[in-house]
């Protein structure tokens, strides 16, 4: 397997990330050796919080709640995923699968033998998570999420499938103009139509597939910053000369999420792993049968926290507060904030997550 590593001047002009990193070797399916990089913060015999990030961001998202959440004496554990942040990043499309993820992740957590952990994750970071969470019980006492799932959709029509998969493969061309307008227009995933959010999430699949040099920091920034589009559009240009390495050109948050992809090889991760998510039947269909399976007994308490105003992840809390045992009598909320609620509620988020750390069972 072949394996890139951001090289950390790259980072050297990040601001409010004062974090030690710290570095943990695992071994891929193959045998090659994968560095996963992680934050560890706050006081060592605090409460352990486990905060796993999603796509296209790292663990720099949760640079705004880190002191709110050390203040109130929890020690904060943030990883960068495979391919993300100062993780090594595999440079092939097959390197990257839902299961990889999750084998990945499980390995870097057992390697450093975090335990008594209350897990929260956002987006990717819930889907690979929630999975990690199912494989490893006895390593967790308390589960959080937010703008998340854990999809399982066994029954989707297969003239729905063979219609995603065809525009998948399609040679139409997708921008991140017509990409951003078509998923803005979802409200979660079902509704009348069940499978509108399925076919305008497919233009976010196809978009980052198919292109070579995806704008991770300005897809991340946007959902965290008011822009203009001539500030947008400037920063959009600079990222595809790759101007945006030589010169200050862009926002702070954009820069910063930008920061671990020196060029678009490093990128295979922000490409691959949206045709990941199971929005149709795939090769994950049975792990994710029996994740369910799992969470369908799992009365440890299990908290749904979400922006609510998210049209991607809309309606996430309802398939685990009917299914989740845990998610009994506890104060499940909606806060505002969009997508990346991590980084716009970065207080409230804190204080919620600190409440139901420190609650007792």
């Amino acid at each position: 397997m072949k394996i890139l590593r951001t090289p950390d001047n790259c980072f050297a002009e990040l601001k409010d990330y004062p974090f030690k990193p710290h570095y943990t070797d695992i071994q891929t399916q193959d045998g090659s050796t994968l560095r996963i990089h992680h934050i560890d913060e706050g006081p060592k015999d605090g409460p352990l919080l486990l905060a796993m990030h999603g796509q296209p961001v790292w663990s720099y998202l949760y640079a705004r709640m880190i002191p709110y959440l050390v203040k109130a004496g929890i020690r904060v554990i943030a990883p960068d995923l495979p391919g993300y942040g100062k993780s090594d990043k595999p440079a092939a499309r097959e390197d990257y699968s839902y299961q990889h993820q999750v084998d990945w992740m499980s390995q870097w957590l057992v390697k450093n033998d975090f335990s008594n952990l209350t897990f929260f994750g956002q987006d990717w970071g819930g889907l690979i998570g929630l999975r990690v969470v199912a494989d490893n019980d006895d390593r967790f006492i308390k589960v959080a999420m937010g703008n998340t799932g854990l999809p399982y959709n066994p029954d989707v029509p297969q003239q729905v499938v063979d219609e995603i998969l065809a525009f998948r493969a399609s040679a139409q061309t997708i921008t991140m103009a017509s990409m951003s307008k078509q998923v803005s227009k979802m409200n979660g995933f079902g509704g009348e139509d069940p499978y509108a959010g399925t076919r305008s999430f497919a233009y976010w699949q196809k978009y980052t597939w198919d292109t070579v040099n995806p704008p991770a920091g300005i897809i991340a920034s946007s959902m965290m910053e008011q822009r203009s589009k001539f500030q947008v559009l400037i920063d959009l240009i600079s990222v595809k000369l790759r101007l945006n390495r030589l010169l200050p050109i862009g926002s702070e948050i954009s820069r910063a999420f930008e920061a671990p992809f020196p060029s678009p090889a490093y990128k295979m991760a922000v490409r691959a792993m949206p045709s990941q998510v199971p929005s149709i039947p795939d090769q994950s269909l049975d792990a994710q049968r029996k994740a369910w399976e799992f969470f369908s007994t799992f009365e440890k308490p299990f908290l749904c926290v979400g922006a609510g105003d998210d049209p991607v992840t809309n309606g996430f809390e309802k398939h685990f507060l009917a299914k989740v045992p845990g998610t009994k009598n506890q104060p499940h909320q909606m806060i505002g904030g969009k997508h990346f609620f991590q980084w716009t509620k970065a207080e409230k988020l804190s204080s919620v997550l600190t409440n139901f750390i420190k609650a007792k069972d």
